[in-house]
């Protein structure tokens, strides 16, 4: 049995951003049309090592996208100069069962994080935004803005982080990367108040910034908060946008606290929720009408967009000869 071993250099070499963007936008089409089956991640607690190790299966049949992403968290790694995240994803021949590929799941996971906030970019965003401003200068962010740069023709990039160092660095080396102005932002609220795009990717447990700061037409990514106590979104954003947006109804409603909070403080219902991105590609729910619009897009991922992008980088990497094998 041939296995591919596929590195983040490899990725980097064969796969795009916008390539990356496309096979999100038909992995949430393929879950939205119910194509797709997505177990509940399995969670082993290693006690011994005060450690977790998660499973994260998915297949998508159309996609031929079949596998498992495994992730562990143990956080005494760093004590050891190793990742206290590392990731994994098993690529799996759906006609035959036999697993074909090993990805980097880090950066898999990177990758497509970034991708879906593109996508969502690209359907629900003004056409000719030209302002963005990033909250969180953490990893996850360079591909947050390189997915944003990949589908609009932005001009300024605004970079908010509590760090000042981080992000006065991370803006040097955007406008470096991408030949485009960008700056820590001075002010958070003069930055949002200019922004048509905004994308939130950090773990803050209070809202970034206030809903009345939204201009007419802005549209806000919020990325980053994965449990139900985490809000990066203010609730008012959400209760007054024209058209509100979500990966997957399941992840947002369960694990989102910029939804589970305010819906449990009655101040909305699930109801607000326009439809899942992927009702959008499919074509059987409207994204933005007009340009005054607001618009609201939530992810908490999903292993439906692993295995579509590892099924599509392992096709890439065949078709580049990139990449070693081995054989079990």
């Amino acid at each position: 049995m041939e296995i591919k071993v596929i590195n983040k250099a490899i990725i980097d070499d064969v796969y795009t951003m916008l390539d990356a963007i496309q096979a999100n936008k038909d992995a949430l089409a393929i879950y939205s049309r119910n194509g797709s089956i997505i177990p509940l991640r399995t969670n082993i607690d290693v006690t011994a090592f005060e450690g977790q190790s998660l499973y994260m299966p998915g297949y998508a049949a159309d996609a031929h996208a079949l596998g498992v992403k495994i992730v562990s968290v143990y956080p005494n790694n760093i004590a050891k100069g190793i990742p206290s995240v590392p990731s994994t994803m098993v690529l799996i021949d759906d006609e035959t069962g036999q697993v074909i590929a090993l990805l980097d799941g880090t950066y898999l996971t990177q990758v497509r994080t970034g991708a879906v906030a593109g996508a969502a970019t690209d359907l629900l965003a003004r056409q000719d935004s030209k302002v963005f401003t990033i909250f969180g200068a953490g990893g996850q962010a360079e591909s947050q803005v390189d997915a944003v740069l990949a589908v609009r023709d932005i001009e300024q990039v605004y970079v908010c982080d509590l760090d000042e160092a981080r992000r006065e660095a991370f803006a040097a080396h955007i406008a470096e990367k991408h030949h485009v102005k960008a700056e820590a932002a001075a002010s958070a609220e003069d930055a949002v108040r200019q922004s048509d795009i905004i994308t939130c990717v950090t773990t803050t447990r209070r809202p970034l910034f206030d809903a009345s700061w939204l201009k007419a037409g802005a549209h806000v990514n919020g990325i980053g908060s994965y449990t139900p106590e985490m809000q990066e979104i203010p609730a008012e954003a959400i209760l007054n946008a024209d058209g509100v947006y979500v990966d997957t109804f399941d992840g947002v409603l369960n694990e989102a606290g910029d939804f589970i909070k305010p819906i449990s403080e009655g101040m909305f219902t699930n109801k607000i929720i326009t439809g899942e991105l992927g009702d959008v590609v499919n074509g059987t729910v409207v994204g933005r009408k007009d340009a005054s619009q607001i618009t609201v897009f939530k992810s908490t991922g999903s292993a439906v967009m692993d295995v579509v992008n590892a099924r599509r980088i392992y096709e890439k990497a065949l078709a580049h000869n990139a990449g070693d094998s081995i054989n079990l």
